[in-house]
């Protein structure tokens, strides 16, 4: 084989690998480049944090909140800005309800290959449309997709921001059966101390998810569990 054929082999092995490398990288739960992240916590304590992403959306969210508080269950919404701009109803709801409200970034674009301006006017114009709801609580951050690199950990680390990831995405999974009952049965079975549960369950084709939430609290709570929100559950124990 001539010189520059083995060449052109290994440096096409060198891009694709480090391709995968970095998309790798970028999908991790429990590990980023720069800064804290969590995607469960260490704890004895039977306690989990419930989290729903996306949205505010009218099509679910009423329906969604008048189900945590029928169930008197603290949750924490990672929401974006684009959206609570539009819905600015929804979000002083969520926040008078007493919930905690994260950033899910402003365009729900994937945080990746992406500047260190386009980060920060995400994030930032997040923040202000979390704060125009009423909440004052802190403001965790999680990626859209799960998805972060260099320029959004690095912004996050800077600004002293946590990352949330997740340990169980009980209707996220492709091959996942949406239905609720399923939904609801995979929680409460692999659900542990410390665990962060991630549902969508705003958007009108989320009913399943808003439907499992009645079903995952029961179930928890008869196997001793309890409910705090991302904050609550930060303040237990260390992150894993």
């Amino acid at each position: 084989m001539r010189k520059w054929v083995v060449v052109a082999v290994v440096a096409v092995l060198v891009v694709v690998g480090t391709a995968v490398g970095g998309w790798r990288l970028a999908s991790a739960r429990t590990f980023q480049l720069f800064g804290d992240l969590t995607s469960a916590v260490e704890t004895d304590q039977r306690v989990v944090a419930l989290t729903f992403d996306d949205g505010p959306d009218p099509a679910g969210t009423a329906d969604l909140l008048r189900t945590l508080a029928d169930k008197d269950v603290p949750a924490t919404f990672y929401l974006t800005g684009r959206e609570l701009v539009a819905h600015p109803d929804l979000g002083r709801a969520i926040a008078a309800a007493g919930h905690e409200i994260g950033n899910h970034s402003f365009s729900h674009r994937r945080m990746v290959l992406v500047t260190s301006d386009f980060v920060a006017d995400e994030v930032e114009r997040t923040d202000a449309a979390i704060r125009a709801t009423g909440y004052t609580g802190p403001i965790t951050f999680r990626p859209p997709y799960g998805k972060k690199l260099v320029a959004l950990p690095h912004y996050l680390a800077r600004h002293d921001r946590r990352t949330v990831m997740w340990d169980l995405e009980p209707d996220s999974s492709p091959e996942a059966d949406k239905s609720a009952e399923a939904i609801a049965r995979s929680t409460v079975e692999q659900a542990r101390p410390g665990s962060i549960i991630l549902l969508h369950g705003m958007y009108a084709n989320r009913k399943s998810s808003r439907d499992a939430v009645g079903p995952i609290v029961d179930g928890l709570r008869a196997k001793g569990f309890r409910f705090v929100t991302v904050s609550g559950l930060l303040a237990l124990g260390s992150a894993r």
